[in-house]
């Protein structure tokens, strides 16, 4: 087993795409990828470092996938663990909940003991609110592939390079 654990649901076709991409820029012999409906209380605690990666559905909720484990996320022992997130969203189309369920994963993480790491800059969006926004800053890595797709590339990376110095 590897020390990081990239969790995320098999059914958001577009999240597993960003995922498999974080997954390269890290080197594929640094990452292990786990989806959701198959992990269990173990994996989530096994891993030194965890990588979640979510959508935000509607008017700001969780995939079914995430939303379904929240029950088993709420009784994890994360303490001592670094935890980043990555999450996809539509800032014109949902500018009121854009990317919501990053904030909600780091809520639910930071509750159960984990350290959130992997903030990213809120420039270059243009939103009405965001549960993932803290202190002038995202909790996490922000893709929106409907309107800024040729950003998705150069944004994994340079999180990605940021993780490696934060994962030590």
């Amino acid at each position: 087993m590897k020390k990081i654990g990239l969790f995320y649901g098999k059914n958001t076709v577009k999240t597993a795409n960003v995922a498999k991409k974080i997954q390269e820029a890290f080197g594929d012999n640094e990452i292990d990828l786990v989806t959701v409906e198959d992990a269990w209380k173990k994996e989530f605690e096994s891993y030194k470092y965890l990588i979640a990666g979510t959508s935000t559905w509607f008017d700001g909720e969780l995939p079914n996938s995430w939303d379904e484990l929240m029950p088993l996320l709420n009784t994890l022992d994360l303490k001592n663990k670094k935890v980043a997130i990555f999450g996809l969203g539509n800032q014109k189309d949902y500018p009121d909940n854009f990317v919501d369920g990053i904030g909600i994963l780091a809520e639910v993480f930071e509750k159960v003991g984990a350290k959130i790491v992997g903030f990213t800059s809120a420039e270059e969006y243009d939103f009405n609110h965001s549960l993932a926004f803290k202190d002038e800053k995202f909790v996490g890595l922000v893709i929106d592939v409907e309107n800024q797709a040729k950003k998705t590339d150069k944004r994994v990376k340079d999180w990605v390079e940021s993780l490696k110095k934060e994962f030590q």
